[in-house]
């Protein structure tokens, strides 16, 4: 026979029995961080529970965050990717590598590791323009969007989603086609004149004004 409500209810723990045991988990925790038992250091890699746990957390971000950002109609014109090429020699190539470039000292040294994007990618380019713009935390990625506005990071994006098909003579070729006047038309982008900066819907819009300028 099935236990009666009366029998069940005293094998249910207490009130003060959670409360007590909720009360141990959080002091537990807290001597855990205050006693620094985890080693956060970037040359002991995390237990395999935490890299996963990390790992799911950072893809379902970004795939979350990124909904609704449309890429520009022209993004995969050459104008774009040798724009992209040179911004991406100047900002990424330190810790992404490319097409016959050796591992640096800083790419050597993270952790996690950067993707070598030149062997393959996994994301959309609304999700590559996201992480671009907003960097990811617990990692080394930094957020470009705080100094560059939405038309070149897309430019970045053009030339990122090329790079997996490129030989080591066609990434050299590329690099040397980009222009050099990144600076001068960053001047004439309106964030760079006092304006507020770009959102992420701005991105659906201007992006496609600048490029068709």
């Amino acid at each position: 026979m099935s236990a009666t409500p009366s029998r069940l209810r005293h094998h249910l723990p207490s009130g003060p029995f959670i409360a007590g045991l909720a009360i141990i988990v959080v002091l537990l925790i807290a001597a855990f961080v205050w006693f620094g038992a985890y080693n956060i250091a970037a040359d002991s890699p995390h237990t395999r529970p935490v890299f996963g746990l990390l790992e799911s957390l950072r893809d379902r971000s970004i795939t979350v965050h990124a909904r609704g950002i449309k890429p520009p109609a022209d993004l995969e014109t050459p104008e774009h990717v040798s724009a992209g090429a040179g911004l991406y020699v100047e900002m990424c190539q330190g810790c992404h590598l490319g097409p016959g470039v050796e591992k640096t000292e800083i790419s050597q040294g993270l952790y996690p590791q950067a993707p070598e994007l030149a062997k393959s990618t996994d994301l959309t380019p609304a999700q590559q323009f996201w992480v671009i713009k907003h960097g990811v935390k617990l990692s080394a990625m930094p957020a470009w969007g705080k100094t560059h506005p939405d038309p070149l990071i897309w430019d970045m994006v053009a030339f990122i989603q090329k790079l997996p098909a490129m030989s080591v003579e066609q990434y050299k070729a590329t690099i040397a086609s980009a222009p050099e006047d990144h600076d001068e038309m960053m001047k004439d982008m309106p964030m760079m004149k006092g304006m507020p900066a770009s959102n992420d819907d701005h991105a659906k819009g201007a992006a496609h004004a600048h490029h068709d300028n």
